[in-house]
C-alpha cells in the first residue's frame, strides 16, 4: 500500500479539475469546506493553499518580469469586472498545455502553453475575463458543492481499485492503479460536464464585456476559442471525427464561437492607434497631433511579445532545449527570429549560462529598442555573468534610483549580487530590497532573495527568517516550523526578534498538526527519517535542507 498516499494526492490533484469550468491543471485538492456555507476567509485560504501546494509540486513559473506582466493585465481585467472590489491573486504555470482555470478565492491560475498560443494581448485577456467572471458570478463556489457530493463515493471506489491493484504486485500493478485514477478522472469530468456547460455562456458574455471596459478589443475571446479548438483538434493526429478530450472539458463550439463573435460586435472597438506614428486617428474629438503608444491607447500593456518569448525560453525542459526550438523556429519562419524571439533566444543563453553570446545578441536589440525595461534587465545579468561587473552594477544602479520599488529590478539586481557571494554585495542587496519587504510577506521568490543577501550579509536571524517564510509559502510548513525552532535557540536573539519567531511558530503549527492529522507528510523531511532509522545518515540534514537552518 506504500504507493497510496501519493496516488491519492494524485486523485485529488486531477479532482480539481472539476471544481472550476474551463479547468484541466492538475490542481492538488487540499480539502474545502464544500456543502457548507464558504466565508470569504476560507476561500482565500483554500486559494492560497493551492497556490503554496502548486509550488511545492513545481508546477508554478515565477518570473518578476512575467509575474509583472499577468498581474497588470489581470489587475485592470479586475478592476473592470462585475465586482472590482474582489480580490484577485494571478499566477503562471510552467506546463505547456493549453490551459487556464480559476479556484476559490479569486485564484487564477494561466498554463504557458495558453500564452505561447495566443497571437495577441487581446487573446490571453480575453481567457483571463473568463475565468474572472466564473469566480465573480459564484460558478466555482457552485462547482465545489456539486464536486464533493459527486467525489466521495468516487474516490472510495478508486482507493479500492488501488487496493487491489497493488495487491497484485508486480510490474501490471503500477498501470491498474493509474487506469483507476483515470477512471475516476473521467467519470468526475463527465458528472461535470453538464453543470459546466451551463456556465460557460454567462462567463463568455460578462467577460467580454469585461474585456471591452478594459479597453482590449472584444473580438480576442472568440480569436482564441479559434485557436484553441484547431490547436486541441491538432493534438489528436488530425482525427475531426470524434471530439478531442481537451473539449470534453473545455466544450468550446462553432455555436460557442458564434455567440461571442455576436456579442464582440455589438461591442464598441477600442480606440486604435496608427502603428506607425501613434496618432489616435479615429477620434476626431482630439487633435491629430496628439500622439500616444499604441499599446496604452489600445488597453494592452505592449509587452506581450516579449512576455511570450520569455515564456518559451524559460517553460522550456532545459535551456539547451529553448534553445534548439528558437533554431527550429527560425528555420520555419525561413526569414529568421524577430526582435522579441531573439529577445527570447538570448534569455535561453542566459539560462544555460552563456553570458556573452546573450549580451552580444541583446546589444542591437537594446539600440533598437532604447530604454525598454525587459532588454535593460536582460543585458545588465549578461554583462554581470561574462565578467562585466562594474557595466552590470551601473546599469542596475540607474534603474534602481529611477524605480526602487519596481519588484523586477529590485529581485534581479539582489540575485544578481548574491551571485557575487561577498558580504559588501549581501548589504548592497538587503538595502535594494528592503523598500518592498514590507509588502512581500506573501512573495516566496522576495523571501528566498532576502534570505539569500542577508545570509552573505552576516544576518543570520534575518537570514533564517526569510527561508522559514519561503519554506511556508512553498507548501513546506513542516520545514518552515523546524527552521523556526532551530533559529529560536540562537542565542544571540533579541527580545524583538524572538517575539517575531514565536508569533510565526503560533500561527504556522496549527497547519502543521492538521496536515499530520491527515497524515500528510513531508517527503524530504521522510527521507531524512528513513535516513536515520537504516544508519545511513550521519550528520545534520545538510543534503536535504532547502536552507541553511534546518540543522
Amino acid at each position: 500500500m506504500r504507493p497510496i498516499l501519493p496516488l491519492a494526492a494524485a486523485f485529488t490533484f486531477l479532482l480539481a479539475c472539476g471544481l472550476a469550468p474551463a479547468q484541466e491543471s492538475r490542481l492538488p485538492d487540499i480539502g474545502s469546506s464544500a456543502g457548507e456555507v464558504i466565508s470569504p476567509a476560507q476561500q482565500e485560504e483554500y486559494g492560497a493553499m493551492t497556490l503554496s501546494q502548486l509550488r511545492h509540486y513545481g508546477y508554478v513559473l515565477e518570473d518578476p518580469l512575467i509575474d509583472s506582466w499577468l498581474k497588470s493585465m489581470g489587475g485592470r481585467l479586475a478592476a473592470n469586472s462585475e465586482q472590482p472590489r474582489q480580490p484577485f491573486t494571478f499566477f503562471m504555470l510552467r506546463d505547456r498545455q493549453i490551459n487556464a482555470f480559476a479556484t476559490l478565492g479569486g485564484y487564477i491560475g494561466v498554463n504557458a502553453g495558453l500564452v505561447l498560443t495566443a497571437r495577441s494581448e487581446d487573446e490571453v485577456a480575453g481567457v483571463l475575463s473568463h475565468e474572472i467572471a466564473h469566480v465573480t458570478q459564484s460558478h466555482v463556489l457552485r462547482a465545489v458543492e456539486r464536486a464533493k457530493r459527486d467525489s466521495v463515493p468516487i474516490l472510495l471506489a478508486m482507493l479500492g481499485a488501488i487496493a487491489v491493484a497493488q495487491a497484485s504486485g508486480g510490474n501490471s500493478s503500477d498501470d491498474a492503479t493509474m487506469a483507476a485514477v483515470m477512471s475516476a478522472q473521467g467519470l468526475i469530468a463527465q458528472r461535470q460536464i453538464d453543470y459546466t456547460r451551463s456556465n460557460e455562456a454567462e462567463a463568455d458574455r460578462i467577460g467580454i464585456r469585461t474585456l471591452s471596459r478594459t479597453g482590449y478589443d472584444p473580438d480576442g475571446m472568440a480569436s482564441f476559442f479559434e485557436r484553441m479548438q484547431a490547436a486541441s483538434r491538432g493534438n489528436q493526429g488530425g482525427d475531426r471525427d470524434r471530439a478531442p478530450d481537451y473539449l470534453l472539458t473545455h466544450p468550446v463550439t462553432s455555436l460557442r464561437i458564434t455567440e461571442a463573435r455576436d456579442r464582440a460586435a455589438k461591442l464598441p472597438k477600442p480606440v486604435l492607434a496608427s502603428a506607425d506614428t501613434g496618432t489616435l486617428s479615429n477620434n476626431p474629438l482630439l487633435p491629430g497631433s496628439l500622439r500616444l503608444p499604441t499599446a496604452q491607447a489600445r488597453g494592452a500593456t505592449g509587452q506581450f511579445d516579449w512576455a511570450r518569448e520569455r515564456l518559451r525560453a524559460l517553460s522550456a525542459n532545459t535551456p539547451a532545449a529553448a534553445i534548439a526550438e528558437y533554431d527550429r523556429i527560425a528555420r520555419g519562419q525561413g526569414s529568421g527570429l524577430n526582435d522579441a524571439q531573439r529577445y527570447g533566444l538570448a534569455v535561453a543563453k542566459l539560462e544555460a549560462g552563456q553570458g556573452k553570446a546573450a549580451q552580444a545578441d541583446l546589444t542591437p536589440l537594446l539600440q533598437k529598442h532604447p530604454g525598454d525595461l525587459w532588454l535593460t534587465l536582460a543585458i545588465a545579468e549578461a554583462e554581470a555573468r561574462s565578467g562585466n561587473a562594474a557595466a552590470a552594477e551601473a546599469r542596475f544602479e540607474t534603474l534602481i534610483a529611477r524605480m526602487p520599488n519596481n519588484r523586477a529590478v529590485v529581485l534581479t539586481y539582489a540575485k544578481v549580487l548574491g551571485e557575487r557571494n561577498t558580504p559588501a554585495t549581501g548589504k548592497r542587496a538587503q538595502a535594494v530590497l528592503r523598500p518592498l519587504l514590507a509588502n512581500s510577506g506573501d512573495d516566496p521568490v522576495f523571501q528566498q532573495t532576502f534570505a539569500r543577501a542577508s545570509e552573505i550579509a552576516g544576518d543570520p536571524i534575518r537570514a533564517g527568517e526569510a527561508y522559514a517564510e519561503a519554506a511556508y509559502l512553498n507548501g513546506r510548513p513542516e520545514q518552515a516550523l523546524i527552521q523556526l525552532n532551530t533559529l529560536k535557540k540562537r542565542p544571540e536573539l533579541d527580545y524583538y526578534a524572538r517575539a517575531r519567531i514565536d508569533a510565526r511558530i503560533a500561527a504556522i503549527t496549527p497547519t502543521v498538526l492538521e496536515l499530520r492529522r491527515q497524515g500528510v507528510k513531508d517527503e524530504v523531511l521522510e527521507r531524512g527519517s528513513r535516513l536515520k532509522e537504516d544508519d545511513r545518515f550521519d550528520g545534520p540534514t545538510t543534503h536535504l535542507r532547502s536552507s541553511p537552518w534546518m540543522e
